[in-house]
């Protein structure tokens, strides 16, 4: 299905308006896009995007494809902006947002300010300018203190952090404008998401891109709890498929719906060491005998996260195509070449 989709995309092209364009996943998905001759219109404020992710996409789409995209440094926040960029926009991909759990701790304000006012600014901007479909990145943070394993949608539990708040409260206000205003809105409850363009860099880096940064530099590797604690990692080019079969689909029991992104396989933090290990110790003799130093468990953290994916390959058609061995193939050559860059 999903390669039937891009098929007509590229027949006939519709124009995109990507907030976070700049950042890991909305590179991908102007990247993607851009591939498949659509018009691109991005959003950014650099808060966590990077220009350097905008360069890279230059030099892999053709001349003519860089033509159809533009780019405004901008913020969510600011509603006029919103509403200058979507008139004629076919679909919203809003990605744009505050990520973190530790630093949503320490800055509930900020995280409320970004991913909840920005994704309201947003909404009211698909609905005031007729955009066909609103689809936006939510979080498996939103299960909360729910310990029932795999998560499926409509159970969740308590939220255990203020960013998971946020995310919570952006699948609400979506809700609502779809039953209030007519607006149709998908969203996507992404876990884990790794791939090339995700910073290694800052003490709250995704897990993946940090450890391995710390196994080439030869630093401390630290696992927070037992080890036991587990993920279902997804990579990128699954997330960049929901979000295409999300727009297009012209399924009407697929609308309005919430669904999660991810692989539907558990590893836990030991296993996900050993197999980054593995990986890398070719390239680098030191690994051989490398140890992970344990330490507590963070707090807002939740234990186990592992998704039911049944109904997103139910009524969307999505069939995740990397499993965490495979997007670690297909992306170490660029986390390595990054962290020589970086030393």
């Amino acid at each position: 299905m999903y390669e039937e989709k891009k098929e007509i995309l590229r027949l006939k092209p519709r124009a995109w308006l990507i907030t976070g364009a700049a950042g890991f996943i909305g590179s991908h998905l102007v990247e993607n896009l851009l591939l498949l001759d659509q018009k691109v219109v991005g959003l950014d404020n650099f808060s966590n995007g990077k220009r350097e992710n905008l360069d890279q996409i230059k030099k892999v789409v053709s001349s003519d494809q860089w033509k159809r995209f533009s780019f405004v440094d901008g913020d969510i926040r600011n509603l006029t902006v919103c509403h200058k960029l979507a008139y004629g926009v076919d679909f919203i991909l809003h990605q744009a947002a505050l990520g973190s759990v530790p630093q949503s701790l320490s800055n509930p304000v900020n995280f409320n300010d970004n991913n909840i006012t920005g994704t309201l600014n947003m909404l009211v901007t698909a609905k005031e300018c007729k955009v066909q479909r609103f689809v936006y990145a939510t979080s498996s943070s939103v299960y909360g203190d729910n310990s029932t394993l795999p998560k499926v949608e409509d159970v969740i539990g308590v939220p255990l952090s203020p960013y998971a708040i946020t995310k919570y409260v952006g699948e609400l206000y979506a809700g609502v404008f779809s039953r209030c205003y007519g607006t149709e809105t998908v969203g996507l409850r992404y876990f884990n998401v790794f791939g090339p363009r995700q910073d290694p860099n800052g003490a709250y880096a995704a897990v993946i891109p940090k450890w391995i940064a710390e196994m080439i530099q030869g630093n401390t590797v630290y696992i927070n709890g037992t080890g036991e604690t587990s993920r279902d990692f997804c990579f990128v080019e699954n997330v960049v498929q929901a979000n295409i079969l999300a727009a297009t689909t012209e399924n009407p029991a697929a609308i309005n719906q919430i669904y999660n992104i991810a692989v539907n396989v558990r590893t836990t933090l030991d296993q996900l060491f050993e197999i980054l290990r593995t990986r890398l110790e070719p390239y680098y003799a030191h690994l051989k005998e490398f140890k992970p130093t344990y330490r507590d468990f963070r707090p807002g953290d939740i234990m186990h996260s592992h998704a039911d994916i049944t109904k997103a390959r139910r009524l969307l058609g999505y069939q995740p195509t990397h499993k965490i061995e495979d997007g670690l193939d297909a992306a170490l050559e660029w986390y390595m070449h990054k962290m020589v860059i970086n030393e």
